[in-house]
Parts: C-alpha cells; sequence; structure tokens
C-alpha cells in the first residue's frame, strides 16, 4: 500500500486556531459530527473530512472544499460533540479565511479580521462625509425644516459616491466568484453532461432554499436561527428595494420630468414599506442577537465577524429610525450628526460587503447553486 504524504501547513493551523477554530485539536474522529448533520450527503459527509484536514493543516484540500459553504453552523454537530471540538465553529472559522483571501484588494480582508481595525474601518467613511458636510455647509447646521439634502445632496454627494461603491462591490464579488467557482472545480468536482446550467442550479436554489431559508428548519439544536435570520433577510430585502426605488425615480425621473422627491409622506407608499422593513431588521436582530448572547460558550461561539455584521447592523437600523423620528420632531441640531453617523453605518454595511460575514449570502449562494448542479445534496433532499 503506497504510503500518503502529508505536509501540514503549520501556519495555517494556527491561523484557523486564531479565527475562532482553536478547538479543532479535541476532535478524535469519532463521526458523530456527520451522522448527526441533516444537511450532510450522505457520500463523503462533513464535517469529519474538514476536521482532519483542518489538523492536519491541509489547507489547499480546506480551500477548495465547497462543503464548508454549505454548512450553516446550526449547531447540531456541536452540541453532540463528546469532546468539544466544535466542528461548527471550526468550519465557520474556514469560511472566516476565506473572507479575507477571495475579494480583492486582500488589505480589506485583513482590516475585517480584527476589531484592531475598526478604527480605519470607520475612519474612511467618516472622513470622506466629513469632507462633503464641509463643502457643502461648512460643517454648520442648516435652520428651517429638516431635510437632509441641505448637508448632503444626492445629486452630487450621496449617489455619486455610493454609486462608485457598488461598482467596486460589483467587481470584487465577480472576480471572488469566479475564484470560487474555479476552486470548486480545481477539487475535481465538475457538473455532468446531463446537469443542469448553473443558471438553472441558481434559481432553483434561491426558491427553494434562500427565500424561505428552509436549512435552518432542519437544524433542532438552535431553532432560533431561523426567525431571526428571515426576519433579517427580508427586512434588508424591503430596505434594498426602497432604495433602489428612490435612486430610479430620482434619475429616472429627472429624464421624464417627473423627479421623485424626499423626504416622503408617511402615508406613501414606498415610505411605509421603509419603515416596515426597518421593523423587520431589529425584530430580527434582537433575535439573532440574543441567540448569539445565550450561545454556551463551551459547544458554539461567536467571533468578531459575527459581531462587526451584528454591530453594523444595528447601527444602521437605530440610527436610521433615528433620523426619521428627529427630522419630524424637527431637531436639526441632533438629527444632522445623526444622519452624519447613518451615511457611516450604510458605507460600512455595504463598502465592506465582499469580506464581511453578509458576503456568506452571495459566496453560500454561488456554492449551493455549483453542488445543486453537480448532485450534491443533502441527506434530506
Amino acid at each position: 500500500m503506497a504510503a500518503l504524504k502529508v505536509d501540514p501547513n503549520v501556519k495555517f493551523i494556527e491561523e484557523l486556531q486564531a479565527s475562532g477554530g482553536d478547538s479543532l485539536k479535541k476532535c478524535y474522529q469519532c463521526a458523530t459530527c456527520s451522522v448527526v448533520c441533516p444537511l450532510s450527503p450522505e457520500e463523503k459527509p462533513f464535517p469529519r473530512k474538514e476536521m482532519i484536514w483542518a489538523q492536519w493543516g491541509m489547507q489547499d484540500k480546506l480551500v477548495n472544499d465547497i462543503d464548508i459553504w454549505l454548512c450553516h453552523n446550526c449547531g447540531e454537530c456541536s452540541d453532540l460533540c463528546p469532546r468539544g471540538a466544535n466542528p461548527g465553529d471550526v468550519l465557520a472559522s474556514l469560511r472566516n479565511m476565506a473572507y479575507r483571501s477571495l475579494a480583492k484588494p486582500a488589505v480589506f480582508g485583513k482590516w475585517m479580521s480584527s476589531s484592531k481595525y475598526l478604527p480605519i474601518l470607520f475612519a474612511i467613511p467618516a472622513l470622506i462625509y466629513l469632507i462633503i458636510w464641509g463643502f457643502t455647509t461648512g460643517l454648520s447646521i442648516p435652520g428651517g425644516e429638516v431635510i437632509y439634502g441641505k448637508v448632503f445632496p444626492g445629486d452630487y454627494t450621496i449617489d455619486p459616491v455610493f454609486g462608485l461603491v457598488a461598482v467596486f462591490v460589483i467587481f470584487s464579488f465577480l472576480s471572488a466568484i469566479s475564484k470560487l467557482l474555479k476552486s470548486f472545480k480545481e477539487s475535481g468536482q465538475v457538473p455532468g453532461e446531463d446537469a443542469p446550467s448553473i443558471w438553472m442550479s441558481l434559481y432553483a436554489v434561491i426558491k427553494d432554499q434562500i427565500v424561505t431559508h428552509s436549512k435552518f428548519k432542519d437544524c433542532d439544536s438552535n431553532q432560533e436561527r431561523y426567525p431571526g435570520h428571515l426576519w433579517l433577510f427580508y427586512g434588508f430585502i424591503a430596505l434594498f428595494v426602497v432604495t433602489s426605488i428612490v435612486a430610479v425615480g430620482h434619475w429616472g425621473g429627472k429624464l421624464i420630468g417627473h423627479e421623485m422627491h424626499t423626504p416622503m409622506a408617511l402615508w406613501n407608499p414606498v415610505k411605509i414599506l421603509a419603515n416596515l422593513g426597518a421593523i423587520a431588521l431589529v425584530v430580527g436582530l434582537t433575535l439573532i442577537t440574543r441567540m448569539r448572547l445565550n450561545l454556551d460558550p463551551s459547544k458554539q461561539r461567536s467571533s468578531f465577524y459575527d459581531w462587526y455584521l451584528l454591530g453594523v447592523f444595528w447601527a444602521v437600523g437605530i440610527t436610521g429610525i433615528l433620523c426619521e423620528i428627529l427630522r419630524l420632531a424637527a431637531l436639526p441640531a441632533i438629527a444632522y450628526p445623526m444622519y452624519y453617523l447613518h451615511l457611516i453605518a450604510v458605507f460600512m454595511l455595504i463598502a465592506y460587503l465582499p469580506w464581511s460575514k453578509l458576503a456568506h449570502l452571495v459566496y453560500r449562494t454561488v456554492a449551493l447553486a455549483y453542488a445543486h448542479q453537480i448532485g450534491r445534496k443533502g441527506l434530506g433532499e
């Protein structure tokens, strides 16, 4: 029998442990995790093989492994692990490391990996909008009715900045997705001749899994993840739709002579959708935050990636709601600084998206679509 030569990447093991997978050395390969996981395929199930590869420092195996994206970290495996190896945390740590390396420039991945870089992440948008504020009103508070466009006009401040940010994020994601798909193919998992197209698989995944978040319902250990993620998901979608409607109504309206103006009346359908989206966002954040705070640290822990995303979402939601309340209350001295903070929070959510945990919404969807295309499905499918 030929001997298998393993050349462990010790630095990779150390980085994985530092990213939240410090419990991986406790694993003694009992395979309980793969047996109890409701999402793991019967053939080459996860996460047992990932735990072996991680312990042996087999970086090449792990970076091309589609299964780290199929895991939803519901906690089933960690809850029942007899050694406290927390396989779910190890796979989450592997995804955290992937966030850093998939998208370019890599420096953003480095900044998103630790709380010590938070001042840099905050300072970038804070400086941008401080310069804009100084340019428009000399950092003064405008009098009269509170209209945020007096300080941050959409035409030549907000829209151009976020337009450039959107282009940057889209190209970063496209490059990262191309790299992700290439890694899957290099691992030897390629679609057969009769396989559906990637677009058909993507449609099936979005329809059957993403829209319903059905995978979360398959896990018994942490049922609170399901409603929390669902409320947050639809709240985010509602606010994205509102933002898109306002942008199209503004710029498209200019072309046809019927420009959409803000602020809108509270009974305007778009405003109603925005307020409903904000409520859904806060409900989802409350459920997920409570879940995170109540986790048993011996079985599952939260990483910086988890708290960064929750913190930024809370900042976006709370500052956005306060901006509306302060505007209606006609308190300009507080309203305009609050709007400044809101813009910073939105920038931190969107501009760093390809390197944050929210990127899993893109990367996991692509991975699930590719898994569907090659026929890699969980036991319940």
